[in-house]
């Protein structure tokens, strides 16, 4: 059984219009406007310094953006996210990935899961969520009581995409999954982004620098440089054919 927070369950939709957000007087996103389909995986390619994160943090309420607006349509209900806490937007439906795990090291994988669960319509369904993560990631099953800071960077990002589910989300931001794995298991866990999507009635925004991988599952995607938006791909086809893939992905 997938996730469930024991409620029904409709097509959740993202909807980023205009967008621009920065530190300070620096300013990082201009004018973003991006839209990720019910029950799509939709990238955002960009090498690194170019807004992907800064984007993924605005969606989840941890940077205020200073322009625009981001509307989630959750099981029917739409949402604007802006002004919201980060806890508020976890508890509305949408899970996030951050980039480099941020795991709680000393604390044990089920502790870390548990506390993944917090949102308040997935507590009724801990135990049968938890037994979900443990047969879609059988690795942690096996290291349950390990310590997740001594758990391989493989084994840590599986943690980290199954403590998102532990919340049961309708929508799934993901940051990054391929820094600092090896390639076979960027590979993997890549695959398991798609089967999570496909099996689960997921949508997923997907973060990634490694356009081969990320084109693999993405549905569509966009290209942010310099935190604009260069490019919109409405299929991988079309991602692979435009020059911006080719300069910055492909040595073209």
């Amino acid at each position: 059984m997938p996730p469930t927070s024991c409620g029904p369950t409709l097509a959740s939709s993202l909807s980023i219009s205009g967008l621009d957000a920065g530190y300070g007087s620096v300013r990082v996103l201009h004018d973003v406007s991006l839209t990720v389909g019910a029950g799509e995986t939709v990238a955002l390619l960009g090498t690194n310094g170019n807004g992907k994160s800064t984007l993924l943090k605005c969606v989840m309420g941890i940077v205020r953006p200073s322009g625009g607006s981001v509307i989630a349509d959750i099981d029917g209900t739409r949402h604007e996210l802006i002004g919201h806490s980060t806890e508020a937007i976890v508890e509305l439906g949408v899970g996030f990935v951050p980039e480099g795990r941020r795991l709680f090291p000393r604390l044990s994988v089920t502790e870390n899961l548990l506390l993944g669960a917090f949102r308040r319509p997935a507590r009724p369904a801990i135990a049968r969520n938890l037994e979900f993560c443990f047969e879609t990631f059988p690795r942690l099953k096996e290291r349950s009581r390990q310590l997740a800071g001594s758990m391989s960077g493989g084994e840590q990002q599986m943690l980290a995409l199954a403590r998102a589910l532990m919340s049961a989300p309708r929508i799934l931001l993901i940051d990054e999954p391929s820094v600092g794995l090896a390639p076979l298991l960027v590979a993997r866990t890549i695959d398991k982004v798609k089967e999570l999507k496909e099996g689960y009635q997921l949508t997923v925004l997907m973060a990634e620098q490694n356009f081969t991988q990320a084109i693999r599952i993405a549905d569509r995607g966009y290209v942010i440089v310099h935190g604009r938006i260069e490019f919109a791909g409405n299929s991988a086809a079309e991602l692979n054919d435009n020059e911006l893939i080719r300069q910055f992905y492909l040595g073209g």
